[in-house]
C-alpha cells in the first residue's frame, strides 16, 4: 500500500512539472531527465509551478523521505519508471502524435509505464507471482487500453485547452486538421475517425482479460480489473456518438457502482466485457470503412470472454466486504458527480 501510495505522488509530481506550461523548455527537458535522481536528494524541491497540484513539488521532500523509506525493491522499481517516464515525457514535448505506432509509444511513457511499476510492485511484494512483474507487454496493454479510452473520450475537452493526442495518420484520412472534427458539417467523418480509434483500443481487450486471469489477490484484482471495466463500458458509450464531438459523453452513475460492485472475479469481468462488446457489436453501421476491423476484434475477445459458468453474485459476499464496497460505491458517486459538475462547467465556460 505504502509503495503505491508513493508511486503516485512521486508521478504525480513529475506529471505536474510535465503539465506546467510556465516552465520554459530549456529548464523543463533537464527537469523530466533528472527528476528519478530528485527522489535521493533530500533538500530538493521546485517553487516556480502554477499548476493546480504544485504542492506536491514544493513540498516534494516529505515525499521523497518517504520513498527512501521503501524497502530498496521498491524503490528500484519507482525510480527505474519515473527515469523513464521522464525521458519519454520530454520526448514528446516537442512533437506531436503522428503515427499510431508513436501513439503506442506514447501512452506507453505516461500509462504503459503505470502498469508495468505496479505489475513488477505487486511481484516485489509477493502478492502476486514473478510472472505478472516479469510480463511487461501484458501489464503495458493494462496501461494503454485505459489511456486511449481516455484520450478518445476527451476529445474535445482537449481541444479547448489546445492539446492533441489522437494519431495524425488515423485523423488526416478524415479532415484536414484535428479540430475540423468538432464542426457540424464534418459529424459523419468524425464519427467514423471515433470508430477507427475505438476499434484500435479494443485490441489490447484480450490481452487484459489474461493479465487479470494471473491475478491472485483480491485487493490486487480489484484494483486492476475495475479501471479495466470502466474503460469498456465507456468505450460502448462513445461508439458511433456523436455527443463525443459536441460535449462529454460518460457513464451513468449506477453504471458505475454496478462495475465497481460486481468486478470482484474474472469470470465477471469477463462477462461484463462480453456484455460492452456486445453492445458495440450491435451499434457498428454496415458503412463505416472500419466494420470488418471491428466485427473481428469482438469476435478475438468473444471467444476469450464467454460465460464458461454462473457469475457469482455480489449477494454472496460476506457483510463486511459489502459493507466496505458500499462505502467505496458511494464515495466514487460523489466523487464522479464532482468530476462530472466540474467538466460541465468547464465546457460551458469553453462554449461561452
Amino acid at each position: 500500500r505504502h509503495a503505491v501510495c508513493i508511486f503516485y505522488l512521486v508521478l504525480r509530481a513529475l506529471d505536474t512539472i510535465e503539465d506546467d506550461m510556465t516552465i520554459s523548455l530549456d529548464v523543463k527537458v533537464p527537469m523530466l531527465h533528472e527528476f528519478h535522481s530528485y527522489l535521493y536528494q533530500p533538500e530538493w524541491k521546485y517553487m516556480e509551478s502554477k499548476e493546480k497540484d504544485r504542492q506536491v513539488l514544493e513540498d516534494f521532500p516529505t515525499i521523497s523521505m518517504e520513498f527512501r523509506n521503501l524497502s530498496k525493491v521498491y524503490q528500484d522499481v519507482i525510480s527505474d519508471i519515473c527515469h523513464k517516464m521522464g525521458v519519454g515525457m520530454a520526448e514528446f514535448l516537442e512533437k506531436k502524435v503522428d503515427s499510431q505506432h508513436e501513439w503506442d509509444k506514447y501512452c506507453h511513457y505516461v500509462a504503459g509505464l503505470v502498469g508495468i511499476g505496479l505489475s513488477r510492485l505487486f511481484s516485489a511484494s509477493e502478492l502476486e507471482d514473478p510472472i505478472v512483474g516479469q510480463d511487461t507487454e501484458l501489464a503495458n496493454s493494462m496501461g494503454l487500453f485505459l489511456q486511449k479510452t481516455n484520450i478518445i473520450r476527451d476529445y474535445l475537452e482537449d481541444q479547448l485547452e489546445g492539446r492533441e493526442f489522437w494519431p495524425r495518420e488515423v485523423w488526416s484520412r478524415y479532415a484536414k486538421k484535428l479540430s475540423d472534427l468538432a464542426k457540424p458539417e464534418n459529424i459523419d467523418m468524425a464519427v467514423q475517425c471515433l470508430n477507427e480509434l475505438i476499434t484500435n483500443a479494443l485490441h489490447h481487450v484480450p490481452d487484459v482479460l489474461t493479465y487479470l486471469s494471473r491475478l491472485k489477490n483480491q485487493s490486487v484484482f480489484n484494483f486492476c480489473a475495475i479501471p479495466q471495466v470502466m474503460a469498456i463500458a465507456t468505450l460502448s458509450a462513445c461508439y458511433n456518438n456523436k455527443q463525443v464531438f459536441r460535449g462529454v459523453v460518460k457513464i451513468r452513475k449506477g453504471q458505475a457502482v454496478t462495475l465497481m460492485m460486481d468486478a470482484t472475479n474474472i469470470q465477471a469481468v469477463k462477462a461484463i466485457m462480453y456484455q460492452y462488446v456486445e453492445e458495440i457489436y450491435q451499434k457498428i453501421p454496415s458503412t463505416d470503412p472500419s466494420c470488418n476491423k471491428t466485427q473481428q476484434v469482438i469476435a478475438s475477445i468473444r471467444a476469450m470472454s464467454l460465460p464458461s459458468s454462473p457469475v457469482v453474485s455480489r449477494h454472496h459476499y460476506s457483510p463486511i466486504y459489502l459493507s466496505c464496497a458500499m462505502l467505496l460505491a458511494a464515495l466514487s458517486w460523489q466523487y464522479l458527480s464532482t468530476i462530472s459538475k466540474a467538466t460541465e462547467e468547464y465546457v460551458q465556460a469553453g462554449e461561452n
